[in-house]
């Protein structure tokens, strides 16, 4: 999670905890948390925004350095998944998963009540009628 905050912050040019939060569909508490962890670790820092009350991100050089080696590793290993999959299935499986993404986003986005928890039985998806 804190990498997605650093993406955000470095690649994204959001600088506002608030806006992070939305994006993320995490709570404000929550992306405190991880701005502070960044912060000690000296990726990100905290700047005086437009007002007392308003706060900017920055992202720092070791925090480029840092988001830049993660996207070369995640490179590598695309690569070397991309290996075992001719080029047709490799950009099928990528665009099933931008989509399964973009419906869990948009699930997460619009529900009102939060996913069941593990110990919780989910309830069984609605049967269709495809006798197609």
């Amino acid at each position: 999670m804190q990498l997605l905050v650093l993406k955000n912050i470095g690649v994204h040019g959001i600088h506002s905890q608030a806006v992070i939060a939305e994006r993320l569909l995490i709570d404000a508490p929550a992306v405190s948390r991880l701005v502070d962890r960044l912060e000690e670790d000296g990726l990100v820092e905290r700047r005086a925004g437009e007002n007392r009350r308003c706060v900017r991100l920055e992202i720092t050089e070791a925090g480029r350095r840092e988001f830049h080696a993660l996207e070369l590793a995640a490179q590598w290993v695309d690569a070397q998944a991309r290996a075992f999959l001719p080029p047709p299935e490799a950009d099928e499986l990528s665009r099933l998963l931008d989509k399964l993404q973009a419906g869990l986003c948009q699930l997460l986005g619009n529900e009102s009540a939060p996913p069941p928890r593990k110990d919780e039985p989910a309830d069984p998806p609605a049967p269709t009628n495809d006798n197609g």
